[in-house]
């Protein structure tokens, strides 16, 4: 490996580094505003000045310098002192003195440089430039008058979110960021230039004047309002959260997140259930523990097994399950369903309902099979992956959609709706055959709008035949893919929380509890169902909002939201992930588990002393839940279809990005994005619009 010398200490680098990156290998602090690991490179800050011996009698600006074999760098000379003091200066000329009431205090870059490389005092007396004020939509507040011309936002646009609506117009200090025209920025990841912006030009909106980052707590978690998993910080005051901000994990979200999961935290503090409730004459009534696990106990044991149901919702941690699944099978109940939207998969075949190929394996592939999905929207994280892909081969990844036509920010190409053009490809009848053919590693991806259909199963077994016939799967490679959109679904599968040959699952549920033949229904968060047509059921319903299932309950067992217990979760790879608390349940709200183990104690059945022990139980159950941020393996099934597909088209499944789940819908922020970008222009405009 090429060696060079920085401040007297020779190091090693790889090929290819800047002297910037050279010398951080070296353990040296290089101050920078414009360099970022993730974007690419500017230059155009001249805060990262270095004196380089043998070159120019002038300092270089190390990030955008590449590093050469027996170079001698120094980054703490006089020269380098006096010019990144020069810098500084110029820096803060026009930048106003806004600290006191600036958001970004205390996590500003230009606060720490100034004081550590600047000179403590100005020169200049001239008025500061002043920029008129923008609007960038109900998310980013802009201040542009603190810019600095990074052009850390504008590279983050339309490099890695493919939405090129920030640019800059000007020149010289009369530069300034915008967008062009008045028009807001029109992205599911742009929250994202919240945290790259090193200084207080962009912050977040929702957030404004709320609080000083040194009076937060800090949480480390995940999130799970889709099923990326994404790792996230829960910063929080009390018992509020504050602000969610992004964790670094390269081989899941790399250190962004998309806007729901940032900006839908106000919804953990608005229409919580706080309190057990027992309906009595037709109104809910507020009531104690005890009274409410009797109250269920005794309508459970009071029916007949077949006269019930448990259906699992889309944020249930792995632990509930658990232990719901071992309620119903203490009660001889074998209508049990995790799968609200009517997925087809049962979850026998670990390889056919996980996203194989994992989210950083994205970045090995060479051609790509979109089937009923739009990843933009389900998956932000995962279409960022794929857009990354897309670049990184200069455009040459060809990604074709079996579904309805949609912007992906990335160039791909739409095959039709019809769900026959999958045995085409099979056939080799096809164009994109030949892609597959040749390609050396080829994934396909099967979403909802495929497998929420009747059909469903039908399209999973032929998008397995088409993963074999093009050399997807080998000893090495796995490019069968099933992209999940809910967090609860990998671990409702992994721990068999499907109906058995006979038993109903979640419409047959439904069907029976509307013509009253189904007696008692539970539902464990489950809120994406139409109960208006169920009149004599009871229900159950144990949750955190008062949304949909709360709202036609018999009886309400107020539990914990993803922020408030520690809980595993599988994302769509099946990767075991943990939420951690950051506060406390409001009221006289319980864990999950907790309240379902009080309910194994009154049926009688096994029960738990401790999380630790439930844990233990969920790894005996099944090695997908054995160890942290790992994913287990999975044996490859082959199968061969003898269902019919139908000729209906495929369509997509979610009509809303900002509201799928009770925390967003009761969220205010996320309402206003709704009525922003959704009610103001279809979402179909909204994808031509991006």
């Amino acid at each position: 490996m090429p060696k060079l010398t920085v401040n007297g200490n020779e190091v090693e680098f790889e090929q290819g580094m800047t002297v910037l990156q050279a010398c951080e290998v070296a353990g040296e602090e290089i101050p920078r505003f414009c360099y970022h690991e993730r974007l690419k490179i500017a230059g155009n800050c001249r805060m990262c000045l270095v004196q380089v011996e043998g070159g120019p009698p002038k300092p270089a600006a190390s990030c955008a310098m590449p590093a050469g074999d027996g170079m001698v760098v120094h980054t703490n000379s006089e020269m380098v002192k006096k010019a990144r003091e020069g810098v500084m200066e110029f820096m803060l000329i026009n930048h106003p003195l806004d600290c006191p009431i600036c958001d970004q205090g205390g996590e500003c870059d230009l606060q720490d440089f100034s004081i550590t490389y600047g000179r403590g005092k100005s020169r200049y007396r001239e008025a500061k430039r002043a920029v008129k004020d923008k609007s960038y939509g109900p998310l980013v507040k802009p201040t542009m008058t603190r810019c600095i011309h990074c052009t850390r936002c504008i590279r983050f646009m339309t490099d890695i979110a493919g939405c090129d609506d920030l640019g800059g117009t000007g020149r010289g200090e009369d530069m300034e960021v915008g967008t062009f025209i008045e028009k807001n920025i029109n992205s599911e990841l742009s929250g994202n230039i919240i945290d790259l912006c090193p200084v207080g030009a962009l912050t977040s909106k929702p957030y404004a004047f709320k609080c000083r980052s040194w009076e937060l707590d800090h949480t480390e978690s995940i999130d799970v309002l889709d099923a990326v998993g994404s790792n996230i910080r829960v910063d929080s005051r009390g018992n509020e959260v504050m602000r969610i901000l992004p964790r670094l994990n390269e081989d899941i979200n790399e250190e962004w997140i998309s806007d729901k999961t940032r900006f839908s935290y106000d919804g953990l503090k608005l229409q919580r259930l706080d309190r057990p409730y027992l309906k009595q004459r037709d109104k809910l009534k507020s009531a104690s523990w005890s009274d409410v696990i009797k109250a269920t106990t005794e309508l459970l044991k009071k029916h007949k097994a077949d006269e019930m149901g448990f259906i699992v919702g889309d944020l249930a941690d792995a632990e509930s399950i658990l232990l719901f699944k071992q309620l119903a099978q203490k009660l001889g109940v074998k209508n049990i369903d995790c799968r609200q939207d009517g997925q087809q998969l049962d979850g026998g075949d670990r390889a056919a309902s996980r996203f194989n190929t994992t989210i950083a394996g994205i970045e090995q592939a060479d051609a790509c099979l979109l089937i009923g999905t739009n990843p933009r929207y389900e998956a932000s994280l995962i279409n960022a992956r794929l857009r990354k892909r897309f670049l990184e081969l200069n455009g040459q990844f060809p990604v074709a959609v079996i579904g309805e036509e949609s912007d992906l920010t990335y160039k791909v190409n739409n095959l039709g709706q019809s769900p026959e053009i999958i045995e085409e490809i099979i056939s080799g009848k096809h164009e994109f055959s030949k892609v597959l053919k040749s390609a050396k590693a080829p994934m396909v991806v099967v979403g909802d709008g495929a497998l929420t259909r009747k059909d469903g199963a039908a399209i999973l077994t032929k998008a397995k035949e088409l993963a074999d016939k093009y050399n997807m799967i080998s000893e090495n490679w796995n490019g069968f893919n099933v992209l999940h959109s809910k967090a609860s679904r990998m671990a409702g599968l992994e721990l068999g929380f499907v109906p058995e040959k006979g038993a109903k699952d979640v419409k047959q549920m439904l069907d029976a509890a509307s013509e009253g033949k189904l007696k008692v229904l539970f539902l464990l968060g489950a809120d994406e169902l139409d109960l208006t047509k169920i009149k004599k059921t009871k229900i159950i319903y144990m949750g955190s909002h008062g949304d949909n299932g709360a709202n036609h309950a018999d009886i309400i067992l107020p539990a914990a939201a993803y922020t408030e217990k520690n809980a595993s979760y599988l994302n769509t790879e099946g990767r075991l992930q943990r939420t951690r608390k950051a506060v406390f349940p409001p009221g006289e709200a319980k864990i999950d588990w907790e309240i379902l183990n009080n309910l194994l104690i009154s049926a009688d059945a096994e029960n738990y002393d401790s999380l630790e022990q439930v844990r233990a139980a969920l790894a005996k159950a099944s090695d997908a839940f054995s160890q942290i941020d790992m994913v287990a393996p999975a044996n490859w099934q082959k199968k061969k279809s003898g269902d019919k597909i139908l000729k209906t088209m495929i369509k997509e499944t979610l009509t809303n990005f900002y509201m799928t789940d009770p925390i967003t819908r009761v969220s205010k922020i996320m309402a206003e994005c709704t009525d922003t970008f959704i009610l103001n222009g279809d979402v179909k405009n909204k994808k031509k619009a991006a």
